[in-house]
């Protein structure tokens, strides 16, 4: 008796995150790709499977593990699969703000980059891309392109210290503290603070606070949800209130930072919103 094949499948969407024009994940089982080419380059991980395709008229293979394809954009390129169970793949279509076309050649050569610390950033990235709010996307776009550019030109990323980083990262915090409900995005940010790189404004935060910035933004968000529910504000409306896309997705976080649901947090307490299961004014907070 034959085996089964698994169903193919696809999901493809446009995110809100400047420099990548798609999201796309699929699982193939028969399907073969013909010759195309794309305007953008086409970052792809394999979550199983194995896949053949020809780059500029070079065969490559690979499968699961630690490796990352890259493809050019404007380069030749097919696919296919090799077995019988086909192959799964979560692909990023980025342009040319990420990577610049002048990194086309080294591409063409070492398509296939074996690099564990690229493919989980590369998986964070996805990960980040199905929640509402691009902050924490967009900061995770900004080390995978400086680890992709790094790998381009022949060397491990190598991180170098900024002049003021402790002090760009005070003023960070604040401007983060100023737009908790609208939030802000790196490219914003960068430019309010004299054209910083992103991913120096990201590692000096971290290196000052313990914390990347998007966690510490969702981190003040809750807290200013936890104020509201317990002034009496219904749950719907904190969300719009304290930053977040919607009602689940404040749900989501706070359950991630206090350990129950807005609802049950709010209805705590006896009226008035103090008690052993609240406190006064943020007793109990961890």
């Amino acid at each position: 008796m034959a085996a089964i094949r698994p169903r193919s499948t696809v999901t493809a969407w446009q995110p809100q995150v400047e420099g990548i024009a798609e999201v796309f994940h699929a699982r193939f089982t028969e399907h073969a790709y013909p010759a195309h080419v794309h305007d953008t380059w086409t970052l792809m991980i394999l979550d199983g499977g194995r896949v053949d395709f020809a780059l500029d008229r070079a065969r490559h293979g690979a499968g699961v593990g630690d490796c990352v394809i890259l493809l050019p954009p404007a380069v030749a390129h097919d696919g296919r699969t090799v077995t019988e169970i086909g192959f799964r793949k979560r692909v990023l279509y980025v342009d040319t703000s990420v990577l610049p076309h002048a990194l086309t050649g080294a591409a063409v050569d070492s398509p296939l980059l074996r690099d564990p610390a690229l493919r989980a950033r590369v998986h964070g990235l996805h990960l980040a891309l199905r929640e509402p709010d691009p902050f924490e996307a967009q900061s995770r776009l900004a080390f995978v392109g400086e680890r992709l550019r790094a790998r381009l030109v022949g060397h491990g990323a190598s991180p170098r210290g900024e002049p003021g980083a402790a002090g760009v990262a005070a003023r960070l915090r604040e401007l983060l503290d100023a737009r908790i409900q609208e939030g802000i995005t790196l490219e914003e940010a960068s430019a309010v603070l004299g054209h910083v790189h992103p991913t120096a404004l990201i590692r000096g935060f971290r290196k000052a606070y313990g914390l990347p910035p998007h966690r510490y933004l969702t981190g003040r968000r809750v807290e200013r949800a936890r104020g509201l529910l317990l002034a009496g504000m219904p749950a719907a409306d904190v969300a719009t209130a304290a930053g977040f896309h919607d009602q689940a997705h404040l749900t989501r976080h706070f359950r991630r930072h206090v350990g129950t649901s807005p609802v049950r947090f709010a209805r705590s307490g006896p009226a008035g919103g103090t008690g052993p299961g609240v406190g006064p004014a943020g007793a109990g907070r961890m």
